[in-house]
């Protein structure tokens, strides 16, 4: 058994076809059906004929994630896939055959089918190494980190699917990594232990403040469904008018927490709503959102990383004290398909 990573897309655009379908799929439209392959070195060839004006360098670095995608998976093995605008991955045994499907969507046609664990795993939930690894700036590549397959086995079997494990050790050249997502998963364990509890609705306080806002934060304890009320103007009292519940748990919140929040929006007289669930959503909140585009946003863990680090040079100096961070510039390789 081997563990994947497999991405959903440059921006995403790929993940809810792969789900939905119960597929993992990845782009190369110009490629046509790749079954009947026989060599890296006849990808290869394909590859350099369809894409002429890409830089030869990357076209090696797409047959490093063509070819284990057409070739080297087999049932059984582990699949893994970081979701882009959320912080969550989504884990999955594969279970079938590369296949070409003519009828999908462009963008959609090379496949091999997937049994995706009804569950997602927030990233700030996977330990540190394994995370690490899944930040290789690769559509496809192996995981490398010691055991992956009984760490992923782990994380599925407590969303209710179990997989036997066969470890197995694997020496090839290490992937790029994504610098900036490993930079957010250091900050989110540092938070975690620094902003625990009714800590963490001070670190969100501090972030609307840095937005704009004047904020109130509820003292430590019952807080009648509120835990920061923010509104613009000297006085707070201009609209937008916001009410904010921050869950520290390490449990997803269900769709009860968007609802109860609705109501005490009413009761306060706000205009608008936020969620910061460290823990993250499950996935039918993200549905339900969708028609509270208006009225309520959802952060978690990674989105309210962002938020920090967008707003990082206005929050108190206290805050920065307590979580020191420092911009740096790198050189971002090329992104694949």
């Amino acid at each position: 058994m081997t563990a994947w990573l497999i991405r959903g897309g440059r921006h995403g655009e790929r993940e809810n076809f792969a789900l939905e379908n119960k597929v993992a799929v990845v782009g190369w439209d110009e490629l046509p059906d790749l079954s009947g392959l026989n060599s890296r070195e006849e990808l290869s060839e394909l590859l350099d004929e369809k894409y002429p004006d890409t830089k030869a360098q990357t076209r090696v670095n797409w047959l490093g994630s063509v070819w284990p995608f057409v070739k080297e998976m087999k049932s059984g093995d582990l699949a893994a896939m970081p979701l882009k605008n959320r912080g969550v991955v989504i884990f999955g045994e594969i279970t079938g055959s590369y296949q070409y499907m003519t009828d999908n969507p462009p963008g959609t046609r090379h496949t091999r089918p997937v049994k995706w664990a009804d569950v997602e795993i927030p990233r700030n939930q996977i330990d540190a190494e394994l995370l690490s690894s899944l930040n290789a700036r690769r559509t496809v590549c192996r995981i490398r980190v010691e055991d992956a397959e009984k760490r992923i086995s782990k994380l599925i079997k407590e969303g209710g699917t179990i997989l036997d494990v066969v470890p197995q050790e694997i020496e090839e050249e290490e992937p790029p990594i994504d610098y900036e997502q490993q930079a957010r998963d250091e900050i989110s364990s540092a938070i975690a232990l620094k902003f625990k509890g009714h800590g963490l609705a001070r670190l969100v306080a501090a972030v609307l403040q840095a937005q704009g806002y004047k904020v109130r934060v509820s003292p430590e304890g019952p807080d009648g469904g509120v835990d920061i009320i923010a509104g613009r103007g000297p006085l707070g009292f201009e609209e937008p008018r916001l009410v904010v519940q921050v869950k520290s748990g390490k449990s997803p919140v269900d769709v009860s927490v968007m609802r109860e929040l609705n109501g005490v929006m009413t009761s306060f007289g706000a205009d608008s709503g936020l969620i910061v669930a460290w823990g993250g959503y499950r996935g039918v909140v993200e549905k339900e959102n969708a028609r509270q585009f208006f009225k309520i946003r959802l952060w978690d863990a990674d989105m309210l990383v962002k938020m920090i680090q967008e707003n990082y040079e206005l929050l108190p100096e206290n805050i920065q004290a307590e979580l020191p961070l420092k911009r740096i510039w790198i050189l971002v390789p090329e992104e694949e398909e």
